[in-house]
């Protein structure tokens, strides 16, 4: 006999999990499914372990620089690649944990086990106890992604990697090619270039991390560079060869010449395909590339059934997926009779963006070049790091903040940051944003000092010619 909920929730990533739990406190009866661990790929094997890998590289960065701070440091500083991963995946596991915890508090149902679904309500459940029939007034999909492999460069674990592989290494890379450069391959080439590996990054478009504002990609670049790296832009890899020791591969440059190099490992970090097929949901929604087309609110064409996160329309972040699942858990309340949720639909010129490199890359809305082809007349402030006080306190003072805003209202058309610590500060102009502060708005706000966010203020006051301190 099927087990009869308000809402199954098939998939526990950061999307699921919090829909599951945002259901159940508007009173719902909630199951979910999940097949691997609770948490998904962002808490086991994405977000918060690489986070945990890059906070291990960057104490390693301040204590190979302690003599700029006045420091000196006894004996040899090296890295513990195995004591890094360890921590890693303990980080890892203690969130697992924790949303264990909060499935149990919020008398969630987990059913561990491969959800395949049978019409837009009901599902089976097999595992290794078996199968199980569950039915429910509605379902949420949660399906996440996986990374997309390259034709030619299957990932093997040994010398080809994903993000997967490359988060619990058996061996340290001496010399790494990261294919991609978009948050992931930047992510883990900073955290292997910090680590001593020799890194070079190729990637196909004109620019690294070429969703961000070009400045910011030209100040990336140039940083990365002296850091150390190889960054080929306008390249592309033609064919790999690996053998046990070694990856051999046919890159060719801007210059259209090819040129064969030699590499410990590589990371494939090209994008991500969605986990949609083999669920038996291809008569039920409409999908465009593997992803299942859904309304502001996560509605798919067939009544009852919803979709969130990866497995929808970009961007693909962990964040995104949490406020689709809210969005979509109050629609389903307010659907069964709960007049008192009124759900928002997302906002996709809000969703902000990061990238945990060194330096860090944060950005909300409209990049100068997007505005202007939009048709916006903009005035643009910019301010470096080099003019806080607090940034050269820190030792921090590579960088900028700079704001676009739309010249005939003042609204907040985006903010573009490279430096330190910009993942934190960037959540202040995304909740202006949202708010719908213009310019005025936010140079009347009275900034703490010395704090890295009056370079929030002046980056605004500059748009508007007002600066103060360059």
């Amino acid at each position: 006999m099927a087990e009869n909920y308000d809402l199954i929730v098939l998939g526990s990533g950061p999307g699921g999990y919090v829909a599951a739990i945002r259901a159940a406190q508007l009173g719902l009866r909630v199951g979910i499914v999940e097949r691997e661990s609770l948490g998904g790929i962002c808490l086991n094997w994405g977000c918060i372990p690489t986070k945990a890998l890059l906070r291990s590289a960057e104490i390693l960065h301040y204590a190979q620089h302690a003599e700029d701070y006045g420091l000196k440091l006894a004996g040899k500083i090296e890295a513990d690649l195995a004591a890094v991963v360890k921590r890693s995946r303990g980080v890892a596991k203690q969130l697992n944990q924790g949303v264990t915890h909060l499935m149990k508090k919020n008398k969630i149902t987990v059913h561990m086990g491969t959800g395949t679904m049978t019409g837009p309500t009901t599902m089976k459940v097999k595992s290794d106890k078996g199968e199980e029939q569950l039915s429910a007034k509605h379902v949420i999909l949660a399906l996440g992604a996986r990374a997309r492999d390259l034709p030619f460069a299957k990932a093997d674990g040994q010398r080809i990697w994903t993000y997967r592989h490359a988060m619990t290494p058996a061996e340290m890379p001496t010399k790494l090619l990261v294919i991609g450069s978009g948050a992931i391959g930047i992510e883990f080439a900073s955290f292997y270039n910090d680590m001593g590996a020799e890194v070079t990054v190729v990637e196909m478009l004109d620019r690294i991390v070429p969703v961000e504002d070009a400045e910011v990609s030209a100040l990336l670049e140039k940083s990365l560079t002296r850091q150390g790296m190889t960054i080929m832009t306008g390249a592309g890899v033609e064919s790999i060869a690996t053998s046990a020791s070694a990856v051999k591969a046919r890159i060719k440059g801007k210059d259209g010449k090819v040129a064969e190099q030699d590499f410990s490992h590589c990371i494939v970090a090209v994008g991500i395909v969605p986990n949609t097929e083999n669920v038996g949901i291809d008569a039920m929604v409409e999908m465009d590339r593997g992803f299942i087309q859904i309304d502001p609110y996560g509605r798919t064409k067939s009544k009852g059934l919803w979709a969130i996160g990866d497995c929808t329309p970009g961007p693909w972040l962990a964040h995104k997926a949490s406020h689709e699942g809210v969005t979509a858990a109050e629609a389903i309340a307010q659907e069964l009779g709960n007049k008192e949720v009124h759900p928002h639909p997302l906002d996709r010129s809000s969703i902000p963006g990061c990238t945990y490199c060194h330096p860090q890359v944060a950005s909300v809305g409209l990049t100068e070049a997007k505005a202007k082809e939009l048709g916006h007349e903009v005035k643009v402030g910019k301010f470096p790091f080099i003019g806080n006080g607090k940034a050269i306190a820190l030792g921090e003072t590579e960088g900028f903040i700079k704001t676009v805003v739309d010249a005939k209202t003042g609204e907040l058309l985006g903010a573009h940051m490279i430096g330190a610590e910009v993942t934190e500060l960037i959540q202040g102009y995304t909740v202006g944003k949202t708010a719908e502060l213009i310019d005025e708005d936010f140079a009347q706000t009275i900034f703490p000092h010395p704090t890295l966010s009056e370079m929030m203020h002046e980056s605004i006051l500059a748009a508007d010619g007002r600066v103060l301190h360059m």
